[in-house]
């Protein structure tokens, strides 16, 4: 594990711990893009029970909610801590602590929550937090634009990838994630995160390891849904687990953009979504989350069925 942290640490001397590769010195505290220095910031951490059924259970999920993030989404609905900078320093000594804490409280698993421009700092803090007992499976709860080189330091440490597919035209990453290359990048990453952790393995209701995909659907297909779970199906795995999301709705905050830009200036319909269910089933998907219809309509906090199938 030394020599882990010692390669993740070497990652910041000239900062390329995400896509981005700003090239800073954030051992001296220098700020990238991510606006992210030396020490990890945290905006929260709690039991979180809005999760997947299997990564949240009956005592909810461990999560770690880490301030700021290498996208620009203009829809984040954690503008606040993603871009705004919501959250306290911390030392590596007190992110453990964090993790300990949350296992006393009977958490099923620590969920970290935007890690990627704070992997080094975590890697040392679960160390840590590993001599002092934590034994919990770790969850990267990530927005999918990750750096290949950071995601290989990580094999044999993380427990549970939980990615993001946000877009498959770069076009709509660039202008809603100012992420150009953003398809590419996250189709490299994907690929790895299944290399290392396999489909997701759930007992007794809980997840064990693997990978659990999220899909956000997004008004007039702008995310490119059928490419996505095309890719999924076929050079992944059709067994993979994909949690199609319908919370999309327009933030009018993030990146400058305002007003919001028209085209996503709306939720999305009840037939934009079903459609992309359908569209998940043709490509051979079967395993996942989609939203309970009534709770579109109400445009509640979602509720999650696992049947991808049945429309």
């Amino acid at each position: 594990m030394n020599n882990k942290i010692k390669k993740a640490y070497k990652l910041m001397e000239k900062c390329r711990v995400c896509p981005r590769k700003c090239g800073v010195n954030r051992l001296k505290g220098q700020i990238g893009f991510c606006k992210a220095g030396l020490l990890p910031m945290v905006s929260s951490f709690h039991a979180h029970f809005g999760e997947e059924p299997p990564i949240s259970g009956r005592n909810g999920s461990g999560t770690i909610f880490f301030t700021h993030c290498s996208l620009r989404c203009v829809f984040c609905q954690n503008h606040p801590i993603s871009q705004s900078g919501q959250g306290r320093e911390i030392s590596i000594e007190e992110l453990a602590g964090m993790m300990l804490d949350l296992q006393d409280q009977r958490c099923h698993n620590i969920n970290f929550v935007t890690p990627a421009h704070y992997m080094p700092q975590i890697l040392e803090a679960v160390f840590l937090a590993a001599e002092k007992g934590l034994k919990l499976p770790l969850v990267y709860n990530c927005g999918g634009y990750e750096s290949l080189e950071a995601l290989e330091i990580l094999d044999g440490v993380i427990d549970i990838y939980m990615p993001d597919m946000k877009y498959s035209d770069n076009m709509s990453a660039k202008k809603y994630s100012n992420a150009p290359d953003y398809f590419e990048i996250n189709k490299i990453a994907v690929r790895e995160m299944h290399r290392q952790a396999g489909d997701l393995k759930i007992e007794r209701g809980i997840a064990r390891k693997g990978i659990l995909i999220r899909h956000l659907v997004l008004p007039e297909n702008l995310a490119g849904s059928q490419k996505i779970f095309e890719f999924i199906a076929n050079e992944l795995s059709p067994d993979t687990y994909v949690n199609i999301m319908a919370q999309y709705y327009p933030c009018h905050v993030g990146n400058g953009l305002k007003p919001f830009p028209t085209e996503i200036d709306r939720r999305i319909t009840t037939g934009e979504y079903m459609e992309a269910i359908r569209l998940a089933r043709d490509a051979g998907l079967k395993n996942g989350f989609r939203q309970v219809m009534s709770t579109i309509k109400r445009r509640r906090i979602p509720e999650w069925t696992d049947n991808l199938k049945e429309l």
